[in-house]
């Protein structure tokens, strides 16, 4: 089948010759907006990493997410709304959740809840539970309002490499395999949200990410356990992910002969995270930096970067991207 501009798009196993690139412009937003309600896949960014969208309404729509992704499907979605009053259409909110919400949306935390709504058994994995967001970025919002409807948006990166944080770094993985990037620049955190569940009464830290775990501590006025076991109950969870193509050491202050060295707090470099050691800034400069750093060098090595803030959630990223792969 044709579109109109005359690109091949996708039908079943068919893929497109070539990705659209559109502008975040009034123009482009209309575009993606357009192509998502058609059951198209489409990259767009929001405040962390660039999600690859789809219907979340749409079993068809979505079942190209994991395709175009060769993500598995037990491996559960975020849906992004526009709001907390389209969450409240999809999902029953406690009254910590509803804390959460108030304080930090839109923002970089999933809230994962019993899901209520009309979704696609797809997004959840099959689980009854939802886990949703409220994206920040300008262009995300503009998407989800033009829509009136929520959208599954992993990264838009192949599953288990690095996530992008430009439309450049998603076109150079999923080139012909989604309709269109709708390029709205960095992304300014650089870390997929932080996901919170509950067990009972307890919040549970299923994924730290772009919002420290401290700041929804202060929130609720109460600590947050960590997610125990290897069931996979929110996006993210996987233990191998996050991956460059060459071998990825960490914790390293004197790099083997042929590392290239990802290095923090210690001065200028362009191989360095946060010359000052700004948690912050080597975030949003961590997934950047590993997809420089992967195709300058076939081992990276990495500096230690604290527990604390943000580096929690860097430290998980690096894990998982050192992890054995299968």
């Amino acid at each position: 089948m044709q579109s109109t501009d005359g690109e091949q798009v996708r039908r079943g196993d068919t893929f497109f010759r070539q990705t659209r690139q559109l502008t975040a412009d009034v123009a482009g937003i209309d575009a993606a907006a357009t192509l998502l309600l058609r059951g198209e896949c489409v990259a767009f960014p929001t405040e962390t990493v660039y999600g690859l969208g789809a219907d979340a309404t749409n079993g068809h729509a979505v079942a190209g997410v994991y395709t175009a992704k060769g993500r598995p499907s037990f491996n559960p979605l975020i849906a992004h709304v526009a709001d907390i009053s389209m969450a409240e259409r999809l999902v029953t909110m406690n009254a910590q959740a509803r804390v959460l919400a108030e304080k930090f949306w839109p923002g970089p935390l999933t809230l994962v809840l019993p899901r209520i709504g009309e979704i696609s058994d797809l997004v959840t994995a099959g689980l009854d539970t939802l886990a949703v967001r409220v994206p920040a970025h300008p262009v995300a919002q503009a998407i989800l309002r033009a829509m009136d409807r929520p959208v599954a948006a992993p990264s838009a990166n192949p599953s288990g490499r690095i996530s992008p944080t430009s439309a450049a770094h998603v076109t150079d993985g999923l080139d012909g395999r989604i309709a269109a990037v709708l390029d709205g620049g960095d992304c300014a955190v650089g870390l997929e949200s932080t996901i919170l569940g509950w067990d009972g009464d307890t919040p549970v830290l299923l994924r730290p990410g772009g919002l420290a775990v401290e700041e929804i501590e202060a929130a609720l006025a109460r600590p947050v356990t960590l997610h125990q076991g290897s069931d996979i109950t929110a996006p993210g969870q996987l233990t191998s992910h996050y991956a460059p193509q060459g071998a990825l050491r960490l914790n390293v202050t004197d790099p083997a002969e042929g590392e290239l060295l990802l290095r923090f707090a210690d001065g200028p470099s362009e191989w360095s995270l946060s010359p000052t050691g700004d948690l912050t800034e080597a975030a949003a400069n961590l997934f950047s930096l590993l997809r420089r750093a992967d195709a300058t060098a076939p081992r990276i090595a990495v500096a230690p970067i604290p527990m604390h803030g943000l580096g929690s959630a860097i430290n998980d990223r690096l894990q998982r991207a050192a992890a054995p792969r299968d």
